[in-house]
């Protein structure tokens, strides 16, 4: 379960008059299983949803988290290899974690395009943006931000990023476009589709997904790509994919490919430069796009399209 998707639930148990708790895994070492940020969400009734450690430690942390809300404090626990309740719950061989427990803060829920610094010794939590972060914490405030990776940072503070969603926006519904849809919302993207054409974006072809039958540089206006944004052109259609190229290209988004051979690629540079794309914004362009994995199926070629999407992402140049 996503991460927003966890507090979400906890925020409609509280609406429900439920109290809440969270557990949040703030240190990892060795084998854990789930990274800093992981959350588990409790009310008191004793139904949760997320994970602190793929099921290992689980039924320990939701026993503390109903102790702390019948009133006990809010605290860190920790598991490891040395701890005698760390091998009776299974913890891997060498991990260690530790998961800080406490009542839902109305602030975590509040959280968005921010980071949350909770101090550890004494349960406060603070919302800063980069701009806003205190000068001791600014660049551990940067990298979660950029990273979308939590961690302690000065004096027992966790830093933990609440950003935006993820956006995936596809122009063209082709056949590769429903693996790719698919994969990517499993990824932790929100997909819309951009699809002029209405014999192509139709609900029977694509059930359950965001379509936007517009010309696709109207849309991409529209839709403001952001800095978490990912821009794919399927259509091979010079009159579809070059106008959201354009778009593409002058927007934050962090990834911009296009479907074709290198020969078409070639041509398709030398059009959006005579158009006035400038060079520094043309080298940007990922195309042909997807790794080079010898891909031939449509799901395969979505495979190489979403993983070079997530490398762009996740380790920038």
């Amino acid at each position: 379960m996503q991460h927003d998707d966890v507090l979400d639930r906890a925020a409609a148990w509280r609406a429900d008059g439920l109290a809440v708790a969270i557990a949040t895994v703030v240190r990892t070492w060795g084998s854990s299983p789930r990274p800093a940020g992981s959350k588990l969400a409790i009310n008191e009734r004793g139904a949760f949803v997320g994970s602190v450690s793929g099921g290992c430690i689980e039924a320990a942390v939701i026993d503390e988290a109903l102790a702390i809300l019948r009133g006990a404090p809010a605290r860190v626990l920790e598991f490891g290899v040395a701890d005698e309740v760390a091998w009776s719950v299974g913890l891997a061989c060498g991990g260690r974690v530790e998961v800080y427990v406490e009542p839902l803060p109305e602030i975590m829920v509040e959280a968005m395009a921010s980071v949350l610094l909770t101090n550890l010794r004494d349960g406060t939590h603070r919302l800063v943006d980069a701009a806003g972060a205190p000068p001791e914490l600014a660049d551990a405030v940067r990298r979660a931000l950029a990273s979308d990776r939590a961690e302690v940072a000065g004096d027992g503070i966790f830093v933990e990023p609440f950003n935006p969603p993820l956006r995936l926006i596809v122009v063209g519904a082709v056949h590769v476009t429903v693996p790719l849809a698919q994969m990517a919302r499993l990824a932790g993207f929100a997909v819309t589709i951009v699809e002029p054409r209405g014999a192509w974006a139709t609900a029977e072809r694509f059930p359950g997904e965001a379509l936007v039958r517009a010309w696709p540089d109207d849309a991409l206006r529209e839709l403001a790509p952001d800095a978490r944004t990912a821009i794919v052109t399927l259509t091979h259609d010079p009159k579809l994919d070059d106008p959201a190229l354009v778009a593409a290209l002058g927007s934050p988004a962090f990834y911009v490919g296009c479907l074709g051979s290198v020969k078409t690629h070639a041509s398709r540079l030398e059009r959006l430069a005579t158009s006035g794309v400038a060079s520094r914004e043309l080298g940007r362009l990922h195309g042909p796009v997807g790794l080079r994995i010898g891909a031939r199926s449509p799901a395969e070629i979505a495979v190489s399209i979403l993983a070079e999407i997530v490398a762009e992402l996740r380790q920038p140049a």
